[in-house]
């Protein structure tokens, strides 16, 4: 299989990274606290196609493929861009306006129910919210849903709700789409913490080569040359898993694409964490404050690691494909 990016592919990761680094550069992420994110932004990411990007031609979408969508989404993870993407991502189709940016819908997995307590993000801006269960794909009105708002999210960008109780449903999906749903979101996931790595050891690099101790730069010091070189390597080992399990959904023939996706996201998102934590060692105590965007990646970072399935169960998942 050829990982390398066509000329079209490399255009689209461009033009999307150009977007973000005009539209949402790190030092705006503080203006997103609390809100989440906002309606004309929301437009303009409808607008470039992010939405609809997997949608058919011939119903309104730009008609690309799994791996393209891992790309663009590697580029969202980048710049921490907020809001419920991948749900709305997921709902094109199933949605009317979710392609076109006229609908933000959320969504909830309770396809494998676990006992933990029930969360929705940005639950006070979502038109519609989608649940995903064993029999199906369900769509909720958010207003009918009854919960209150967590003080203090994990993630300063990503306003939660705890749910208490929500109806059952309209249901507009077979299980079928449901686990289809659940796959390609659990690779999203998975781009988007690709994401998270990269902006980290970008982070990281950049102050340790302006950052001087001693009449150097700290990144002339081989301690922290070895924390860098472990980040790097995280980084390229979750874009080719990234980058497989996309297009292995593309296809499937080549390989087995549960594996894929799972082992995607469990090295994606474990890179994400720990090259997130090596983001902030390298910044010293400078690290450790809210001055330094560093902590924003780290937030994300675990709420990807808890999307889509836990990271126990891709990583039983991927043990029992071999066991077969």
């Amino acid at each position: 299989m050829d990982f390398r990016l066509s000329e079209d592919q490399e255009a689209l990761r461009d033009g999307i990274r150009s977007f973000c680094e005009g539209r949402i550069p790190v030092d705006s992420l503080k203006d997103f606290e609390g809100a989440g994110f906002e309606r004309e932004l929301w437009g303009e990411l409808a607008e470039m196609g992010v939405f609809g990007l997997r949608l058919p031609e011939s119903e309104g979408g730009v008609g690309l493929g799994h791996a393209d969508a891992v790309l663009v989404f590697a580029e969202l993870g980048r710049h921490l861009v907020p809001g419920p993407l991948i749900w709305s991502h997921l709902a094109a189709g199933l949605v009317d306006g979710a392609a076109t940016g006229d609908a933000v819908v959320g969504g909830l997995d309770q396809i494998d129910p676990d006992g933990a307590p029930t969360l929705v993000e940005h639950l006070g801006s979502l038109d519609a919210l989608l649940v995903l269960r064993p029999e199906g794909v369900f769509r909720v009105d958010p207003s009918a849903v009854v919960g209150k708002p967590v003080a203090v999210p994990l993630d300063p960008l990503t306003p939660v709700h705890h749910v208490e109780s929500f109806p059952e449903g309209e249901r507009i999906a077979d299980a079928d789409e449901a686990f289809a749903l659940r796959r390609v979101g659990a690779a999203l996931g998975a781009a988007f913490a690709l994401g998270v790595c990269e902006s980290t050891v970008e982070l990281a690099v950049a102050y340790a080569r302006e950052r001087e101790q001693f009449d150097r730069p700290i990144g002339s010091f081989q301690a922290l040359k070895h924390i860098m070189a472990d980040m790097f390597v995280r980084q390229e080992a979750a874009r080719a898993a990234a980058y497989a399990a996309g297009a292995t959904l593309d296809h499937p023939e080549v390989g087995d694409v549960d594996r894929a996706v799972a082992a995607a996201r469990i090295c994606a998102c474990e890179g994400a964490i720990k090259n997130a934590r090596a983001c902030i060692q390298v910044h010293g105590g400078m690290g450790y404050t809210w001055e330094v965007p560093a902590h924003y990646y780290l937030k994300r970072a675990y709420v990807l690691e808890n999307g889509f399935g836990s990271a126990e169960a891709y990583a039983s998942a991927v043990a029992d494909s071999f066991d077969a």
